[in-house]
């Protein structure tokens, strides 16, 4: 955690955390443009702040595109702040808004201390995927092609569905998603996310990303993916996930509108 302390010290990087924060998913050149330095200044900082994974990087076509990771900010938040301040602080990862065309793309990173295999298991075991995942199970047989479900810790009514569009394990999943948990979230219609697995000695770097939201997307649909990533990263170093009450959205709108069917029983 020393390399986000010292990230966040300096002014001018958390001045292109703001700026991402504003708008993510920006080339050098348009962060330069924002800032009174240099290109090589602004390179220099990023590189900081990537190094902090703070910052992730994806490619689109000839540009390298910069997202704010609000990963790191969580772990820190779970370790410290949570124990004294959690009402209100319990949102401070969701620090990332962008708007691009008509679609809207979030993208998480975290490290984890285990092997390629052992991740895939937890993110396709569907017992194991409830314990860090507010307690909600998918079903699936996990086929390119299959549905899934994900169900309430109460196994009554559906959260949410989707297919699965590609398995390559132990590297890369797929999926489309559709919310289900209350009427009004229902009318965002289906998503994409894509968990990336990267191997780099002792730990993997998991990259998820959700994308083919629209334009100004209920933040229900990408909110809790900070707190799903830190307590999968505890699942799998520790032995033990960081056990989360599901989102206040999430267990109002259950509440006043259970159970939720499945979009495909015409409701």
């Amino acid at each position: 955690m020393d390399a986000v302390f010292r990230a966040l010290a300096d002014p001018t990087r958390r001045q292109l955390l703001d700026e991402l924060f504003k708008e993510d998913g920006q080339s050098l050149s348009a962060l330069e443009q924002r800032l009174p330095m240099t290109r090589f200044g602004v390179m220099k900082h990023l590189k900081v702040l990537a190094e902090a994974h703070l910052v992730v990087t994806k490619r689109r076509g000839r540009e390298k595109l910069h997202f704010l990771n609000p990963v790191p900010i969580r772990l820190v938040h779970d370790r410290w702040v949570s124990k004294y301040a959690e009402p209100w602080a319990a949102r401070l990862s969701e620090l990332k808004k962008k708007m691009e065309a008509n679609e809207m793309e979030k993208v998480f990173e975290v490290y984890i201390r285990t092997t390629p295999e052992r991740l895939w298991e937890a993110l396709t075991n569907g017992e194991m995927r409830a314990e860090y995942s507010f307690g909600s199970k998918v079903t699936s047989d996990w086929k390119p092609g299959s549905r899934y479900t994900m169900s309430p810790p109460d196994g009554e009514g559906v959260w949410g569905e989707g297919e699965i569009l590609e398995m390559d394990p132990p590297r890369r999943l797929v999926q489309t998603m559709v919310p289900l948990w209350s009427e009004e979230i229902k009318r965002e219609g289906p998503s994409r996310i894509t968990f990336e697995i990267h191997p780099q000695g002792e730990v993997c770097r998991v990259t998820v990303t959700h994308d083919q939201m629209r334009e100004g997307a209920n933040d229900e649909l990408y909110g809790g993916w900070p707190m799903i990533l830190s307590s999968l990263k505890s699942l799998l170093e520790t032995g033990k996930a960081l056990h989360f009450r599901p989102p206040e959205w999430v267990v109002e709108r259950w509440k006043q509108g259970q159970p939720v069917a499945s979009s495909r029983s015409g409701s």
